[in-house]
């Protein structure tokens, strides 16, 4: 097997973000794990046992990424065609996003407004029907 790493070059961005975000989620597993083994008492210093299996899991999953991000045929190829994939999207416009989201957000007021005058009809209704008492 080569050390060098696969395709190098080719989906850089992919790879880094990749490996940047199961880096993030790594190290909050390391913090879990520290926090978890420091309430264990074996008999060392709770503050070696902490950072030593820490530093292990972080080592571990360090390796795993290197090896999944550089050198696993199957996920080079994957994020090496994706990254392709994504140079041929057609993106939207700043105009085009700022539309949509004043659409969503006057709908979700009319929507909001629909609901609250149906709401106030109804319990008006069973008020002046005196199904529904409203004295509490």
């Amino acid at each position: 097997m080569s050390m060098a790493i696969r395709k190098f070059g080719q989906g850089y961005w992919t790879r880094l973000m990749s490996v940047i975000g199961f880096g993030m989620l790594s190290v909050l597993g390391a913090i879990w794990l520290w926090r978890l083994v420091e309430t264990v008492d074996v008999g060392v210093p709770a503050i070696y046992l902490a950072s030593g299996s820490a530093f292990m899991f972080l080592a571990a999953i360090g390796v795993l990424l290197w090896w999944f991000a550089g050198f696993n045929p199957k996920s080079v190829d994957f994020l090496v065609a994706t990254e392709g994939e994504m140079k041929k999207v057609n993106w939207s416009s700043r105009r085009e996003i700022v539309g949509s989201t004043v659409v969503v957000i006057a709908m979700t007021i009319i929507i909001s407004l629909f609901c609250w005058v149906c709401d106030f009809a109804f319990s008006s209704l069973f008020v002046w029907m005196r199904v529904l008492d409203m004295r509490s």
